[in-house]
């Protein structure tokens, strides 16, 4: 197996998912942290959808949302996940497949604890992926979620994150020719010890 060098170097890759999203960071216009989710329902059919990445950790990354919505009982449900950054600016991709954990405890109450006010009401306001009958009927619930929680509301006990602990991580470069550069971590369990491959592009 050939030394990865430049961008593809080191041997932690979420040390290296870091440094590619620091990077993007400076050069991709909008929201650099999106990754396209995708998850599988009960029978089996897939859903994909766009959400941000609020943290890669030492040994997995986390985002979060509504847990009745779609993608969260999928999640739950299947208890495995997929999704892949891509930055246009940069001409690279991460992909990666792992295992699904709630994200529930004080980390949590923390990140929500960050976000705008508006987006905290908005989080209690809204019954994410359910029938809608209109945009007023929202506004209307947001007024009442502000009436009721304030200036400071805690996080909603039906908000909160997932972590998704890979099983696969793949760094994709675009290459000359589309002869593009990819590098493929895998192992058999969380605790396992990684193999990289080179794949053909």
């Amino acid at each position: 197996m050939e030394k990865r060098t430049g961008i593809f170097a080191g041997d932690d890759p979420f040390a290296i998912a870091q440094r590619w999203l620091t990077e993007a960071e400076a050069s991709e216009p909008n929201d650099p942290n999106a990754i396209a989710l995708t998850t599988v329902d009960a029978s089996g059919m897939p859903n994909a959808r766009m959400v941000l990445l609020k943290e890669i950790e030492p040994a997995a990354f986390v985002f979060y949302t509504n847990y009745e919505s779609a993608k969260a009982q999928e999640l739950d449900g299947a208890g495995k996940a997929a999704f892949v950054m891509h930055w246009k600016s940069l001409r690279r991709q991460i992909r990666v497949r792992g295992l699904v954990s709630r994200e529930d405890g004080p980390k949590a109450d923390e990140y929500f604890a960050s976000r705008s006010l508006k987006s905290r009401l908005g989080a209690w306001a809204s019954r994410q992926s359910q029938p809608l009958s209109g945009r007023g009927a929202l506004m209307a619930e947001v007024a009442k979620v502000t009436a009721q929680h304030g200036v400071n509301p805690k996080r909603p006990p039906f908000w909160g994150g997932y972590r998704i602990t890979p099983l696969e991580i793949e760094f994709w470069a675009d290459g000359e020719f589309r002869l593009h550069d990819r590098f493929q971590w895998r192992r058999a369990g969380p605790d396992a010890p990684w193999q990289v491959t080179r794949l053909n592009p």
